[in-house]
């Protein structure tokens, strides 16, 4: 048995017909809906509850957005650090491989004088 699944546009029409005078038996041959159906969606015309809204599906895709969203701003972050890093690793290799002058070893500890 498949289900159909009608939009929150739709059961309001079918629900303001209905108050406006339509026969609830009118309304269910016309739409092919039972009359308890077409009541229920009446009582949560009235209680305020058939407003539209997003949808499931588009609850879903939000919350994937918005997974997919921190996912990217983590991989931004470690992309920043993994750049400094390696920028860091280049400049040691590139310090470890200039020739020390007395100069620069008396900069960098005090100890030997020139």
């Amino acid at each position: 048995m498949t289900y159909r699944r009608h939009s929150v546009v739709f059961k309001r029409q079918i629900v303001e017909e209905w108050m406006s005078g339509v026969s609830l038996g009118q309304l269910s041959r016309r739409y092919q809906l039972s009359s308890a159906l077409i009541q229920a969606w009446k009582k949560k015309y009235t209680e305020g509850q058939l407003v539209e809204g997003p949808s499931a599906d588009d609850q879903a895709l939000r919350v994937r957005v918005a997974e997919l969203e921190r996912m990217v701003g983590r991989l931004t972050m470690e992309n920043d650090l993994l750049k400094k890093a390696a920028e860091f690793i280049r400049q040691q290799r590139n310090a470890s491989s200039r020739v020390i002058t007395a100069k620069d070893l008396a900069a960098s500890n005090g100890r030997v004088k020139p």
